[in-house]
């Protein structure tokens, strides 16, 4: 394993258990509200904190982009992408789908991906040109390659709810073409599914980079594709993601397609 990943893969089992111990009373956890459905508890800054100072304890010199505490650190070259506990709401619920996230990015490149699911003791990695991993078991994206006998995962918006129109016009036409859809709440899980071959591809709008930069990794180096909403390279820039096998790929971005707004369509510069 390479050692930035073994770090990563340290910090996020660090936060996995502190995570674990706080659901087994999550009634006496504080938590307060960001925005219009997004919620944050203390368990979400005690173990992005917990990942960070993992990390800096190895590499003090490099910077961080968390979700709770933003950006910090001045080496950008070596720049660690952190999402401490995705799918908060479903953790708050003690509906058990949620995940950390944390991601690499050297040079501008993603280089280093771990997604860690304490509830069933999952461990995703991945480091650049050297394949992606399921505790320690090889994973592919899957080799199906008809639409309509796919599994495909998705999120619905829930906090801006400007691009709603062209995403149910969206879930519509995917639904009546695929085999079933499903968004369990954690978009972090959803993209490592598609990398494990569980998910034959994936879509959302307006995710942070935090979210999507570690699975994206995974699902490279595991044989499949990701791209914005037409196949383009802004994913990670403005968080509307298509991911999925090499064959499901252009049949999710043509499905799509019809129902692409200005706004939803690839920037150029980004």
């Amino acid at each position: 394993m390479h050692p930035m990943l073994s770090i990563a893969v340290k910090a996020a089992r660090r936060a996995g258990g502190l995570i674990t111990r706080a659901s087994q009373d999550i009634g006496a956890l504080k938590v307060r509200t960001k925005s219009f459905n997004d919620y944050v508890s203390e368990v979400d800054h005690a173990a992005e904190q917990t990942i960070i100072d993992t990390i800096r304890e190895a590499y003090p010199d490099h910077a961080f982009l968390a979700e709770e505490t933003g950006a910090s650190g001045e080496n950008a070259e070596n720049l660690w992408i952190i999402d401490p506990l995705d799918g908060t709401t479903n953790f708050l619920h003690g509906f058990p789908q949620y995940a950390v996230s944390i991601a690499l990015q050297q040079q501008g490149q993603l280089s280093q991906a771990v997604i860690y699911d304490p509830n069933r003791n999952d461990l995703f990695t991945a480091s650049k040109g050297r394949g992606a991993f399921l505790n320690d078991r090889r994973i592919r994206v899957s080799p199906r390659a008809k639409l309509q006998e796919a599994l495909i995962g998705t999120g619905l918006p829930f906090r801006d709810f400007a691009n709603i129109d062209a995403y149910l016009a969206m879930f519509k036409d995917m639904m009546q073409k695929t085999s079933g859809i499903r968004r369990p709440g954690s978009a972090a899980l959803d993209l490592a599914y598609v990398a494990a071959g569980w998910f034959d591809g994936f879509w959302e709008i307006g995710l942070s980079k935090w979210d999507i930069a570690a699975g994206a990794l995974l699902i490279t180096e595991a044989g499949g594709l990701v791209g914005d909403l037409e196949g383009n390279e802004t994913w990670l820039e403005t968080g509307n993601i298509v991911a999925g096998n090499p064959k499901m790929f252009g049949q999710i971005i043509q499905t799509l397609a019809p129902h692409l707004t200005d706004n939803l369509r690839s920037k150029a510069g980004l």
